[in-house]
């Protein structure tokens, strides 16, 4: 049988985990067995924060148009209810953003729910 030397393939993965853990603080960052356990760590965190992130958004999203809606008289929980009931078909995300950056729209569509 053959010898394999695996100098060239070590080197690639050594590379591409440094790679990866560019901006960790401390031997995270250069040294190969910390930065190994860390990207796992960190694979860990982002796949279990993913869900936690639409959550907040979603929190985010409902203060703010009940910020823009109360500003305008009415309530957050009364203006989902007349947009289900119109059958308006704006979600929650588009009514933020609507209520923040164009607050003249976000008044018309009120005065189409009442």
């Amino acid at each position: 049988m053959t010898r394999v030397k695996k100098g060239v393939h070590a080197l690639k993965r050594r590379r591409s985990v440094l790679k990866q853990t560019k901006g960790f603080r401390h031997g995270r960052s250069t040294k190969e067995r910390q930065a190994k356990e860390a990207l796992l760590h960190s694979g860990n965190y982002s796949f279990a924060h993913r869900k936690d992130k639409k959550s907040h958004n979603r929190k985010l999203w409902n203060i703010k148009i009940n910020a823009g809606a109360r500003e305008l008289g009415m309530s957050y929980s009364k203006l989902i209810g007349a947009l289900k009931a119109k059958n308006i078909l704006l979600d929650r995300k588009i009514l933020s953003d609507l209520a923040e950056n164009n607050p003249t729209v976000f008044a018309r569509v009120l005065e189409n729910i009442k």
